[in-house]
């Protein structure tokens, strides 16, 4: 204990700096993702604007992006990430490929939430006279509320655990404290309370997540 009292600072430090690379890069990804979502689900082939030869290269591209290993899109994109923010290591650094990472894989959710409203609603808004901004406001992102924001929980679950990746080119966050502890310096204990407090968090955040997600679902 007396270890883990000392290295309290860093692992605070650390914490912090997990918080801050999950703070920024998920909310851009909902930002940006959802309208990507969105725009994918409308102009898909039998949709509400079908744009098939747009849609398959915008799709490819979402698909391409999203199955990349992280770590090799991590090295593959050090000269972006350089021009971005001026540097290769640290949080802000991390930031970057997170980012980039989390807009093709939360669109890709809200199409997949979006989808499986069905057409119902969708032909009837359309029967009625609504254009097709107020099909997607007031029908489709009102009746996948829900889905939404379970996908922007498992998005941040799942970028939880990228965010320990970066530790290993010097990321910082809990992964980062968690190799240089644990890894190098075989201080078991010390990586055993950093992944204790991964699960934690990941805990806390499903738990809110989905506490959230059944307060807005109306079906229940």
């Amino acid at each position: 204990m007396e270890r883990i009292i000392e290295l309290r600072p860093e692992l605070v430090q650390a914490l912090l700096e997990t918080f801050a690379m999950i703070g920024v890069a998920i909310p851009i990804a909902v930002l940006l993702g959802t309208p990507l979502g969105i725009w994918l689900f409308v102009h898909a082939p039998g949709s509400i604007a079908p744009q098939p030869k747009l849609h398959a290269f915008v799709s490819g591209l979402v698909n391409m992006l999203r199955s990349f290993p992280f770590l090799i899109l991590l090295i593959a994109i050090i000269p972006f990430t350089r021009f971005v923010v001026g540097t290769t290591v640290g949080t802000a650094a991390a930031i970057v490929p997170l980012t980039i990472n989390a807009i093709p894989y939360f669109a890709r959710l809200v199409e997949q939430n979006i989808t499986q409203l069905g057409t119902g609603a969708v032909e009837a808004s359309r029967a009625m006279g609504a254009t097709r901004g107020q099909i997607i406001r007031n029908v489709l992102l009102v009746d996948a509320k829900p889905g939404i924001i379970g996908s922007i929980t498992i998005t941040t679950v799942s970028f939880i655990s990228y965010s320990a990746m970066v530790g290993l080119v010097g990321g910082g966050g809990i992964g980062d404290f968690a190799i240089r502890y644990g890894y190098y310096r075989y201080e078991t204990p010390v990586m055993i309370i950093a992944v204790v407090l991964m699960v934690l968090l990941v805990t806390m955040v499903q738990w809110g997540g989905n506490r959230l997600a059944r307060v807005t679902d109306k079906r229940l």
